[in-house]
């Protein structure tokens, strides 16, 4: 699930944090990294879990409302379409979600509140009053308007994701990319697979994991080397005046680009160019590009840089 989008970003970040915090040590820098990317699963495995929580809320709700003196008809004969939907109760005794959730740790149990606003924000919603009126009601139908739901109410929506942030700082650049994720596994569920529906693993393979720990030791281990490399292609820019971020991306750049030659030069470049556009100011990117192309002509030319 982690992809390596956010691998380079929780790379960056860790690099940023070890010099701003004087350089700690290496090896606790690298836990920190991984401590960083399991709680980028612990996001994904809380949206499903939320899916969960919200139609157990609903369950309450209507229990409370049916049970209370003297009940309104609507409240004897709600409306069941939400608390009996197929892909909620697949989730529900998902046992991937289970064992994660014991092992863990993780639940919305101190966030009832924050259920109740997303509750409300369904019930509110066109979506909602479409899918009761539906007359196919079936897994797919189910599958569907959960799949809606996160890509038009949830992703995107300010309240929830100030909410995440404060929930964990560990998730303040996450949430975008796990709700892509979260998206493409409601659209994998299978209802004949059950309980033992497969999740996205933290990692796809051993690969990009070791891909997250090898970037940010080269980075580190070789940063002397990598900054005065750099640093011979900025004499014509006024040091003080560039953004130290600039100069850790590119550290950062460099290290893929010297030590993964299976990946193209070009998707290196673009994607710290992008980072840049994001994590630094708005003119990063052209000077970050500029910097790094010539960087990597002379590498060429040292015949230290063999791919394209």
């Amino acid at each position: 699930m982690i992809n390596r989008i956010l691998i380079r970003i929780k790379v960056l970040q860790i690099v940023y944090s070890y010099y701003q915090n004087d350089k700690t040590e290496l090896k606790v820098a690298e836990n920190e990294l991984l401590f960083s990317l399991r709680k980028s699963y612990d996001l994904y495995m809380y949206f499903l879990l939320l899916i969960v929580e919200v139609t157990n809320l609903q369950k309450r709700l209507i229990e409370t409302r049916k049970n209370k003196y003297m009940p309104t008809e609507a409240e004897l004969n709600p409306n069941t379409r939400l608390i009996n939907n197929r892909l909620a109760a697949q989730i529900a005794g998902n046992e991937t979600l289970q064992k994660y959730v014991s092992e863990q740790g993780i639940s919305w149990d101190n966030d009832e509140d924050f259920i109740k606003m997303v509750l409300d924000l369904i019930l509110a919603s066109d979506i909602y009053a479409n899918y009761i009126q539906d007359e196919n009601d079936s897994y797919e139908t189910d599958k569907e308007f959960w799949r809606v739901i996160f890509k038009k109410l949830i992703s995107s929506n300010e309240a929830i994701d100030e909410y995440l942030q404060d929930k964990s700082i560990y998730w303040n650049d996450d949430i975008a990319i796990v709700e892509t994720f979260l998206i493409k596994t409601i659209k994998q569920f299978d209802e004949n697979k059950g309980n033992k529906q497969p999740l996205l693993p933290m990692f796809k393979d051993a690969e990009d994991r070791e891909f997250a720990i090898k970037l940010f030791r080269q980075t580190l281990l070789k940063g002397v080397d990598y900054k005065a490399r750099i640093n011979n292609h900025m004499k014509n820019w006024e040091t003080e005046r560039i953004a130290n971020m600039d100069l850790i991306i590119m550290q950062v750049a460099l290290a893929e680009i010297l030590n993964f030659q299976n990946i193209p030069v070009s998707v290196s470049l673009n994607e710290y160019i992008d980072i840049a556009k994001y994590y630094s100011t708005p003119k990063s990117g052209n000077f970050i590009n500029g910097i790094l192309d010539s960087v990597v002509a002379e590498l060429k030319k040292e015949n230290l840089l063999l791919k394209n």
